[in-house]
C-alpha cells in the first residue's frame, strides 16, 4: 500500500510524497516514524516560502509599458551610489545590467554585508498597448541564503515606490509568502 500526502496552495503546484506502508497488522515503529516525518515536512512545505531567498511579484498598470520602463530605469540609475543609504535603509547600490522596453535586468548590493541580488522585470503590454503587466523577480546570489527578512521583495517594491509607480493608475500587486521569501514581515524602510 502507498500513502500519498499532498499540498495545495492557490496558484501553486501540488507536491506529492509517496510513502510505503506495511500491510501487516503491526506497522513497525520505523515506518511510523518515516510517515510522521514526511507528513510534518509536507505541512511545513505547504506554508513555507521558496527554499532559496527570492521573490516573484506580478504588477499591473493602466499605463503603457514604455512609461513603466522609463520610470524603473530612471529609478535604478538614481539609486546607483551608496549616498542614499548613509542614514540607513537599502535604497542604494542598484546597478543596471541591461534594458529594453520589455525587459530590465539589474543587480542590488546590500550596503552593509555586500550581498548581491539579481533583479529582472519583464514588461508585457495588453489592452491595445495602453496597459502594462510586469513580472518581476529578485533572487539572492548567495547560494546558502534561505531567509532574507523580505530583502528580495523590498529590492523590487522600493523601485516601484521610489519611481512613483505605486501611485500610477490601475496599480495592482500580486504576490504571497509562498512566492516571496518573508514578504509579509518585510520592512522596506530598513531593507
Amino acid at each position: 500500500m502507498i500513502l500519498f500526502l499532498s499540498c495545495e496552495n492557490a496558484n501553486i503546484q501540488h507536491y506529492f510524497v509517496a510513502v510505503p506502508v506495511n500491510m501487516g497488522l503491526f506497522v513497525h515503529f520505523s515506518n511510523l516514524l518515516v510517515i510522521a516525518v514526511v507528513a510534518l515536512g509536507t505541512s511545513d512545505l505547504c506554508s513555507a516560502g521558496p527554499l532559496h531567498a527570492q521573490c516573484k511579484v506580478e504588477w499591473y498598470f493602466s499605463i503603457p509599458c514604455r512609461s513603466v520602463y522609463e520610470a524603473l530605469v530612471t529609478q535604478i540609475k538614481r539609486w546607483k551610489t551608496v549616498s542614499n543609504c548613509i542614514t540607513g535603509g537599502e535604497k542604494c547600490l542598484y546597478k543596471l545590467q541591461s534594458a529594453s522596453v520589455y525587459f530590465i535586468a539589474a543587480k542590488h548590493t546590500t550596503p552593509v554585508k555586500k550581498y548581491v541580488d539579481d533583479i529582472t522585470f519583464r514588461l508585457t503590454s495588453f489592452v491595445f498597448f495602453t496597459h502594462c503587466h510586469v513580472s518581476a523577480m529578485s533572487v539572492s546570489e548567495t547560494w546558502y541564503a534561505i531567509k532574507d527578512h523580505g530583502t528580495n521583495y523590498c529590492n523590487l517594491y522600493n523601485l516601484m515606490e521610489g519611481s512613483g509607480l505605486t501611485e500610477a493608475p490601475g496599480y495592482k500587486e500580486i504576490t504571497s509568502d509562498f512566492l516571496c521569501t518573508q514578504r509579509s514581515s518585510a520592512n522596506c524602510t530598513i531593507y
